[in-house]
């Protein structure tokens, strides 16, 4: 929602007008405390929308403002024209601020790219004191997107569907993000948790879909471009049953991409050549998608990373004993919000996570969301939510 500056306003009076709290006011119109605004100036209010509304007989500014609990002033700056003491003319149109208090996207569905794309620009739209940004494009062009949330000193980074068929993680990653974003306006918590502390200590870069060209690839079938529908075809052996796909749309897994003892898994991985899984391409980093995470990776000094994958119901976070004792006291209680079970070991190498801590001695998780047969149906997606709820958000206080 936007006003238009008045006279003596400023962005504290509107921060206290809407009770949204400053710094999220400051940063959804890019501005900083030494900076005024002008009369005339445009100003976005994060976690509000505005509604239509017409005049019934009897109504007032005073008398809907009191009805909706919202300040009299607040109707004042939306509908300027109108005098505060006049009653106002039946059937008439003017403009309510309604204040966000609900998701305002809905991701339990089988979420594509296009979804990804939509809800992006609808969070950006209400939440404007988000950074969404494109880190790289994918083999067919896609953008992969990074949103940004917060101004804290630790760099926390989350991403998901580095596999085709593990879509359902990045519906489950944008659901947090939509309930993260309306507790921030709405000086809220999660779980008891006070979330805006977190804007203020924590920087959280979310990657919400890896792999863009395989989950549609899964989802809607094979491209239209050439040569890739045919490749995928090939590998696929004709069918038109792509739900067993994880790789990238060129057949390598963009998860036995990253050079950490590389050569041991190309050695042992079974596909020699692109296969709908497993294969980890001709040597480290061919791949753009998996370029784009490695270059946003060495860039952002990230504190932990979280990559989430599906499914077993649990996590690991060790590799080569390179991990530090930190990372096992993060994974104790990752466990114990979502009760998956914390792993340290397995006999992995080239993964992202892998790669992480090889590099960087600092905490990084795999998280293996749900139990079954991927790709897991929607009829799990309310208790993943539900049991990685508290993994998210441990991510932000441990």
């Amino acid at each position: 929602m936007e006003v238009t500056v008045r006279q003596g306003d400023s962005l504290w009076y509107y921060s206290q007008l809407f009770g949204v709290p400053l710094p999220l006011m400051l940063d959804s119109n890019h501005i900083d405390l030494q900076k005024m605004i002008k009369i005339g100036d445009q100003v976005k209010i994060p976690g509000f929308m505005e509604e239509s509304y017409k005049i019934k007989s009897g109504d007032t500014i005073w008398k809907l403002a009191q009805e909706r609990n919202i300040h009299m002033d607040a109707l004042l700056l939306l509908n300027p024209q109108q005098p505060n003491s006049m009653r106002l003319q039946e059937g008439e149109t003017i403009t309510l601020p309604l204040r966000i208090t609900e998701r305002v996207i809905r991701a339990k569905k089988e979420y594509n790219y296009s979804c990804l794309v939509e809800d992006l620009k609808v969070l950006e739209e209400f939440f404007p004191f988000i950074k969404v940004r494109s880190i790289g494009q994918s083999v067919l062009g896609k953008d992969l997107y990074e949103l940004k949330i917060g101004n804290g000193p630790k760099k926390v980074h989350m991403n998901g569907s580095f596999h085709a068929n593990e879509w359902i993680t990045t519906a489950i990653i944008m659901q947090f993000v939509n309930d993260f974003l309306f507790s921030l306006t709405n000086n809220g918590s999660i779980q008891g948790i006070y979330m805006l502390p977190f804007y203020h200590e924590v920087t959280l870069s979310i990657v919400p879909m890896v792999n863009p060209d395989g989950v549609d690839l899964v989802l809607t079938g094979p491209p239209e471009q050439e040569p890739y529908r045919t490749m995928v075809m090939d590998i696929n052996k004709g069918s038109f049953d792509f739900s067993n796909w994880k790789a990238n749309i060129q057949g390598v897994d963009l998860n036995n991409q990253y050079p950490a003892y590389w050569d041991i898994e190309k050695e042992r991985k079974e596909p020699k050549e692109p296969a709908p899984r497993d294969y980890p391409g001709d040597e480290p980093l061919t791949e753009p998608e998996a370029i784009a995470i490695a270059k946003h990776t060495e860039t952002g000094d990230f504190a932990r990373v979280l990559a989430f994958h599906t499914q077993g119901k649990e996590m690991y976070w060790g590799y080569q004993d390179l991990e530090p004792k930190e990372a096992g006291l993060i994974a104790k209680e990752f466990e114990r919000v979502s009760g998956y079970k914390a792993i340290q070991h397995i006999d992995s190498h080239a993964g992202y996570r892998d790669w992480f801590i090889y590099k960087w001695k600092r905490p990084g998780y795999t998280i293996e969301l749900g139990e079954g047969v991927n790709p897991l149906p929607l009829s799990q997606y309310d208790e993943i939510y539900k049991s990685s709820l508290g993994i998210f958000l441990a991510s932000l206080y441990m």
